[in-house]
Parts: C-alpha cells; structure tokens; sequence
C-alpha cells in the first residue's frame, strides 16, 4: 500500500489530496483546501508565496504517513533566488500588467517566427520569457518555477521540471532542453536556469516524505490522467479558468500556419509533444457571476445555467479570447459592446449574457479542434474532456454538439489524479503513463455526451465565424 498527497494549485484555491494504492485499485480524498488568492507588492501581483507554504506545511503536518508528495501549478509563473538562496520577492502573477510591450522588444532582436520555430509555444505575453524580459531583478541567481519552488523550499532542491519549463518559451523541442540563444533575448544571466529533470523524478525528503517532481504543469497531470484507448483519435480538453485543447503528437509542430494559428507545444509527463491551443475557459462565467452579484443578483451557477437555457439560441456570439474579457469586471457591458462592434443583435437578458458565452465557447472549441485537424491531418472522433468543467453538463453537452462528434467526461480530478499517478510511477507501483490510464479507465466513473441537431449546430458555426473568426 503506498500512499501519496498531490499538491494541486488553481487559480483561485490550493488542495491537498491524499492517495492509497494498493496494486490495484486507487482511493483518494481531498484533505485540506485553501484560498490563492493573488496579494500584491510593489504595485505587482503576485503569488503569497509565505502563506501558501504554511498551508502547504500544515497539510503534510495532518497527514503525516504518507511515502511522497509532489506538486502541480499553472505554467509559466516562478521565483527568483538570491546568492544567499533567499527568495527575492514575491513571484509574480502572470496577469500582472508588466508584460504588457515586452514581445515587441524581444522581437527588435528576432522574428516571431523564428522564436517560434525556436520554442514551440504560442507567442503570449504571459511567458515566463517576456516576464523575464519586464524583470529589474540583476541580483538573481536562481529561476524556479512554481512547482519547483515547492520543492526548493521543503528540501532545498533546485532543479527545473520539464513539462513546466516547456511553458517558458525558452525550451527546445529539438534537443530537449534549455533553449539559452533565446533566454539570453530576456537580458537575464542564464545562469539563473536550473538543471533540468524528467517528471516522476524524487529530488529530496522532507520529514522522512519522498519529495517528488512529477509534471509541474497542471496540464500535463491532467492529460496524464486522460483514460483515452488505443485505436482511437483522441483530442483533450483540459477545461476550468482556462480551457486547453490539443492532442498528443510525437513530435512539435512548427510551421508558420502552426504560429499563426495560434497553436502551442508543450512537453506531456510521457514524453510525447501535447500540441494545444490556449482558450479562455470558465472564466468568463466565473466573472460574470461575480459582476451579477456586484449588482445585487446572487445566482448560483445552475441559477444561470436555468436562466440560459430558457434563451433563444445562437442569437450572439464573442470570441473568448478577445483582448477585453482576459481583465476583471464589466463582461455583461463587454459582452454587449463585442455585439455591437460585430454588428449582431445585443444580448439584453442576464440569460442571454450566459448563453451566449457557453455557446461562443463550444464554437470556440470547434474552431480549434478544426484547426489542430489542419496542422496534424487527423480526424478526431472523441474528445476528452479534463477537470471541473466535467460538472458542467450544459457545456459538456454543447461541445459534443459543436464538435459532432462525442465527448467523454471526467475525471474530474484529472489534474490531481495524474499528480498521484506520476508520483506512483516515481515510486515503482505503477509501470508508465499508459498503465496508469488504464487504472483510470477501469475505475473512474466518465460520463458520455452524443452529439445532437448536427445541422443547426453546423449552420450556427458558420454565423460564429463570420461574426468572430475574421475579427
């Protein structure tokens, strides 16, 4: 019997699941919860770093027979050590505003083709390359992502994940590792970068605990997680604050259509290329529950979810990912003012504000599935989707119907189960990422969603498009 606790960090709480295998079967059960929220300092955003670490000390402390624990967070976000190994600062947020210029300085000194054939990843701000670039920190000597940092301040490993570091722009498909032409752009010392390191890898102890690198980027756990069969063309979404869709490829793609399709490369925890695209995802209705609350309306989210679904459908649509709904605040007034800029009728209803983003999401979906189709020559026909978006059948079922083709839901703890299985592989208890799957494919509970009203759906896509598309 080996037992294990994930750290898993969302955007907005931290868990600590703790898991029992037993050769056969996997139980696990969430055993503290706690807030991450983002405080600020020096007018940044950034992680609070100290009281995280207490949280995650206090969860080891209540479960203190476990063999190993491990870590997963959201990309591209780290922190910096002075030569004292003393963390300076706080990390930074990656929705602080200091990356806003940054790519256009990097690209005085090379194309973003180039950079993009050199790294893979989809050319966002975000990336820990252009928060490099907006950082006054000269007397760094150390970068650790998030998860790494974890890890750094339990047993004073310092070391770099690799799934994670493929989220940096500064990683190199073609040899696998630190991509230092492009590191050196950032006029950082690259000298901060760590030794790279495999996920399912132990690194050091702390109270007798196995400390474990698994796939730091809570992504690549869910896809981990994914309890996708052979013979099947299979696409993920891994889906809550943010939806990623992509597949599993042997190798990057980096073509100019691949860059201009907005198409990222990142390293999966079995050594295959995830190939995704990064869409806002329940986000949007997560903001605008809170701006409805604002103005005195507390609904819970089936209260929206009723309230959409009495709507007319297809009567507006948004892109996702435009520039002015990745801020807080305001996305009713956004929502009627992207209409009304793309000439189609303003949503007037808090049901019709709803509707209209789960909609614009599942098209949002298709038009991506379609274009990793384009870039890979593969016909999908199931989707896999990931995380806490699974309770959500009303977008469950709409994505089927978008994609015409059908979507299998759950785990819903994809992202902490492929935590537990990574750490299982470290251990010895499980063989690989396909073995693992296959303990989830016999055990977790997915639920089925067929496609349905193709032609209607079909002919909406085409509206979605013309209103969205060729914005």
């Amino acid at each position: 019997m080996s037992k294990v606790l994930a750290f898993d960090f969302g955007a907005s709480t931290g868990r600590a699941i703790k898991a029992e295998y037993d050769g056969k079967s996997l139980k696990y059960s969430e055993v503290h919860r706690f807030e991450n929220i983002p405080t600020t300092e020096n007018g940044h955003l950034c992680w609070d770093f100290p009281y995280l670490l207490g949280e995650v000390k206090k969860a080891i402390d209540m479960c203190n027979d476990v063999d190993a624990l491990a870590f997963d967070t959201w990309g591209v976000d780290y922190g910096l050590l002075d030569e004292n190994d003393e963390l300076i600062g706080l990390p930074v947020n990656y929705r602080d505003i200091r990356t806003n210029g940054m790519p256009d300085r990097i690209f005085e000194k090379i194309s973003p083709y180039d950079l993009y054939k050199a790294t893979g990843n989809q050319i966002m701000p975000i990336n820990t390359l252009f928060q490099l670039t907006a950082e006054d920190r000269n007397n760094a000597k150390a970068l650790l992502f998030m998860p790494d940092l974890f890890v750094w301040a339990l047993c004073g490993n310092k070391s770099a994940e690799k799934t994670i570091v493929s989220t940096s722009q500064m990683y190199s498909f073609e040899n696998g590792k630190w991509n230092y032409d492009i590191a050196r752009l950032s006029e950082m010392d690259t000298d901060i970068l760590q030794p790279l390191v495999d996920s399912s890898t132990a690194v050091g102890e702390y109270k007798g605990i196995k400390v474990i690198k698994v796939a730091g980027h809570d992504t690549q756990c869910a896809v981990a997680a994914m309890p996708a069969e052979s013979g099947k063309c299979s696409a993920f979404l891994s889906c809550g604050t943010w939806s990623l869709i992509g597949c599993e490829c042997d190798s990057a793609v980096l073509t100019e259509k691949s860059m201009s399709d907005e198409l990222s490369n990142e390293l999966g925890a079995n050594g295959k290329v995830n190939y995704l695209k990064n869409i806002s995802g329940l986000w949007l209705i997560q903001e605008i529950r809170r701006n409805f609350k604002a103005a005195g309306k507390d609904y819970s989210f089936n209260d929206m979810e009723q309230l959409a679904r009495a709507e007319k459908p297809f009567s507006c649509f948004i892109d996702p990912d435009a520039p002015e709904f990745a801020t807080a605040g305001g996305v009713p007034e956004k929502i009627q003012n992207y209409c009304q800029k793309t000439n189609q009728p303003l949503p007037e209803s808090d049901g019709a504000l709803v509707r209209c983003i789960y909609e614009s999401l599942a098209m949002k979906y298709k038009f991506a599935i379609n274009q990793l189709s384009e870039n890979t020559g593969r016909k999908f026909d199931v989707l896999h989707l990931l995380g806490g978006g699974t309770k959500d059948g009303f977008l469950c079922q709409m994505t089927a119907d978008s994609l015409g083709f059908p979507v299998i839901a759950g785990p819903a703890e994809a992202t902490a189960i492929g935590n537990i299985l990574l750490q299982l592989i470290a251990l010895g208890d499980i063989k690989d990422v396909e073995e693992g799957r296959a303990v989830i494919r016999a055990q977790e509970r997915v639920k089925l969603y067929q496609p349905e009203n193709a032609d209607a759906w079909e002919n909406a896509y085409n509206k979605f498009c013309a209103a969205v598309c060729s914005k």
